[in-house]
């Protein structure tokens, strides 16, 4: 992928980027892989707003991906590379070999009329689908279960990479993108290669309609509200926040305050946290 400039016929469009899109192949999605997204511009069942700053945006149908990758044996034939509007990365349209139609997360490299697999059997190549146990230490992994057919969870986004650093006992270690060491069972499935579209962190919006099409309203500061609003709010002129730490509209600790549980089953998954530091 690679990125796309504008002639500054105005202010917005002078530092505007986007993507030229020149790894899609495909332009319409398939009918029978779609489901209706609703709005709820970020309302709970009783209407309050639970996620702020939601709201708006251009239409959009859900392509249903198959992160579970459990068709095994069965080769199966990249139709297109097609531009996915509910996450970063681009999706690949794949034809198995008995006729069945299925969306995965496009690699790297991955081409049109290329094969890819999944199950134990499979070749270690990107786009294949295999259990942990089957790759190579040093091998780049994607779409990575944490449970055993549960699908993938971990590192789905557009660039996104886990290296297999070791094998031992019943756990593969990976090193995950943001730097963390982390075990997982062997039998977990990851897939091949790093995500597509890595260039997708480079894009810069350049004007507030943009980000209104997709769906994201405005942000206020608290600091410019007035006390009666925010933690933040008040004084005359420019003024800190007069709070030993910042804090939420609502008082809480916020910007930097650790929220994992000290104590959670899985920290013993965890060999090195993303800031270097062992789990105790």
């Amino acid at each position: 992928m690679g990125i796309k400039t504008y002639n500054a016929y105005t202010p917005s469009r002078r530092h505007m980027t986007g993507s030229d899109f020149s790894e899609i192949t495909k332009t319409t999605p398939e009918k029978s892989l779609l489901t209706s997204l609703k709005k709820n511009a970020g309302r709970n069942n009783q209407g309050k707003i639970t996620v702020r700053h939601q709201g708006g945006g251009n239409r959009r149908k859900y392509r249903l991906v198959d992160f579970k990758r459990q068709k095994d044996g069965i080769p199966a034939k990249v139709l297109g590379i097609e531009y996915d509007p509910n996450r970063s990365a681009n999706i690949a349209l794949i034809c198995y070999a008995d006729g069945q139609k299925s969306y995965i997360l496009a690699p790297e490299g991955l081409q049109v009329g290329a094969t890819v697999m999944n199950g134990e059997e499979a070749e270690v190549r990107v786009g294949n689908c295999l259990p942990l146990s089957r790759i190579p230490v040093g091998t780049m992994v994607h779409n990575i279960e944490l449970y055993l057919k549960h699908g993938g969870q971990l590192v789905r986004s557009a660039g996104a990479g886990a290296q297999v650093m070791a094998k031992e006992d019943k756990y593969v270690t990976l090193r995950l993108p943001s730097g963390e060491m982390r075990m997982v069972p062997m039998e977990c499935r990851a897939t091949i290669g790093i995500v597509g579209n890595g260039d997708h962190n480079l894009i810069n919006i350049g004007k507030a309609g943009r980000k209104r099409h997709m769906g994201i309203r405005p942000t206020v500061r608290g600091s410019v509200m007035n006390p009666n609003d925010h933690p933040h709010g008040g004084g005359e002129g420019k003024t800190g926040i007069g709070r030993p730490g910042p804090s939420t509209p609502w008082g809480k600790p916020a910007l930097g305050l650790k929220t994992r549980k000290k104590h959670k089953a899985s920290n013993k998954m965890i060999v090195r946290r993303r800031d270097g530091r062992a789990i105790n």
